[in-house]
């Protein structure tokens, strides 16, 4: 049997929160070893797709030891450049990375961590989980009994529309990955239907300001005001956690995606997807109800924006009036006959699961979420960081993961010491 190699402190991910807990290590001087199951850095940026822009201007870049300091704080950079700036960070920070290795089992016996990998046993005295939420594809069950000759991919294997056989595709899911995915199609010249789902529609910009800007206000410093909205205990219900992103995109210099515009560009909007049989697809008949839904679901933090604005004394243009717009599709939208309507390709951008399969320690809630207090769990030490809503809206963020790493490790080094 091979002879486990001891580290102290072990972080399972080389992702935006592993070297962002990396980076705390090493100023505290702990020794630590990254495990990253790929074999280039970048983390889950690599798997966007070829026009994917960082939903995120510059200035919500908050590294630590790397925050931005250049003359664009409201560019958005595209993909190459977002991989290439971790693998900067890395190299700044002189993150210890194993690649290609992927835990596969990790056991706790006597206070020590046991880590079966990919490329072999490891034993360490503390663990931090880095892997992120986007982990593993989901695709509903149904997708089963959809006709052999139609091409289904997920959109974590999306790249381009040349990678799609000729005809229309269908789109199932509007979170911002099914939103900018029909704009990249729309651009290419194909036909697209969109299943729609309850992802809510914000303003690319507002009151003067990207609109990132005041969610990070209201992260970082709501709670000074007595806006505590966004901190994960008010969340209503665990489910919070996994609720979806706002339809905004990078690409373009930033934009707000709106169902209704998609639809006046010829998307065929359709309801939520329910099932397939015999090559016809059906949807909820609850199309306009549905898209008011989604004009809605953004404004309690706009709301909330505008009262830390107030309580805070801080000078803002007025927002914008918001139009009516009572546009509406000529039908329901609620069958779909696959073959007459010429889809060949059908994309489930449906998100992902969180998979901690690899951890055989009990520490897992109902919904496969560690359970922690701040990022630090129940078993001494097991640490989690990069998941969402880890102790705020925007934990899992380039501008706040920072900061959940910081406390976690600075509780790490004091169990240490």
């Amino acid at each position: 049997m091979e002879k486990a190699r001891s580290v102290n402190t072990l972080v399972v991910g080389a992702g935006q929160a592993g070297l962002a807990t990396s980076y705390w290590l090493t100023q505290h001087g702990v020794e630590h070893l990254l495990l990253e199951r790929r074999s280039g850095l970048g983390g889950a940026w690599q798997d966007r797709w070829d026009s994917f822009y960082l939903n995120t201007p510059n200035f919500f870049c908050r590294l630590p030891g790397l925050p931005y300091g250049g003359s664009e704080p409201d560019v958005f950079i595209p993909r190459d450049a977002v991989i290439e700036l971790f693998r900067h960070y890395a190299r700044r920070i002189a993150a210890p990375v194993q690649l290609e290795t992927e835990a596969t089992r990790i056991s706790r016996t006597d206070g020590t961590f046991t880590v079966e990998t990919t490329s072999g046993p490891l034993a360490a005295a503390n663990v931090v989980l880095a892997n992120g939420a986007f982990q593993h594809a989901r695709v509903p069950s149904a997708s089963a009994d959809i006709p052999a000759h139609v091409h289904q991919l997920h959109s974590h294997d999306y790249r381009n529309p040349r990678q799609l056989p000729d005809g229309a595709v269908l789109v199932v899911g509007t979170g911002q990955s099914g939103g900018q995915i029909t704009e990249d199609l729309l651009d290419a010249g194909r036909q697209v239907h969109l299943s729609v789902s309850t992802c809510p529609e914000a303003p690319r910009r507002y009151r003067g300001q990207d609109v990132l800007h005041w969610i990070l206000e209201l992260n970082l410093h709501g709670p000074e005001y007595g806006f505590n909205g966004l901190q994960v205990e008010n969340l209503p219900s665990p489910a919070g956690r996994f609720l979806c992103n706002p339809l905004i995109s990078g690409n373009g210099g930033g934009h707000s995606i709106h169902m209704r515009e998609l639809g006046r560009r010829g998307v065929c909007l359709h309801g939520r997807f329910e099932g397939a049989a015999d090559g016809v697809l059906t949807f909820s008949d609850d199309l306009p109800g549905r898209l008011a839904l989604v004009e809605a679901g953004f404004s309690q933090r706009l709301r909330l924006a505008d009262a830390y604005i107030q309580a805070a004394g801080i000078e803002a243009p007025a927002a914008d009036p918001v139009p009516d717009d009572p546009w509406l599709p000529a039908e329901s939208g609620a069958r779909l006959d696959l073959e007459a309507e010429n889809i060949r390709s059908i994309i489930w951008a449906t998100g992902y699961s969180l998979d901690f399969s690899f951890l055989d320690i009990p520490v897992l809630d109902e919904w496969n979420y560690p359970r922690h207090s701040q990022g630090v769990t129940e078993v001494p030490g097991l640490y989690a960081v990069g998941l969402p809503w880890l102790t705020r809206h925007a934990s899992a963020t380039v501008g706040l993961v920072g900061d959940d790493a910081r406390y976690v490790v600075e509780h790490l080094a004091g169990r240490r010491a």
